[in-house]
């Protein structure tokens, strides 16, 4: 490939990528926090509380920034693979 031609990439990947790392990052800051992840996550899901999430390591910032029906929707393909 020459330096000029052009790259495509694909948003929906894209952000299925950076949906699935904000998770994943949630999900290690929760535990170390001692709490249980699933549960803490579940909640917030159903209800739209951000209560649910610790701020720490920016945690509550990342998630609240991402739709929860996007969140829905990328764990779902997730699971369905």
């Amino acid at each position: 490939m020459k330096s000029e031609d052009t790259l495509m990439f694909d948003a929906n990947e894209v952000n299925e990528k950076l949906i699935k790392s904000t998770l994943e990052d949630a999900v290690e800051a929760l535990t170390e926090r001692g709490y249980n992840p699933i549960n803490q996550l579940v909640g917030y899901i159903i209800s739209g509380d951000l209560g649910y999430i610790s701020s720490y390591k920016e945690t509550r910032n990342k998630l609240s920034k991402i739709d929860r029906s996007t969140l829905v929707e990328v764990i779902l393909k997730e699971y369905l693979k």
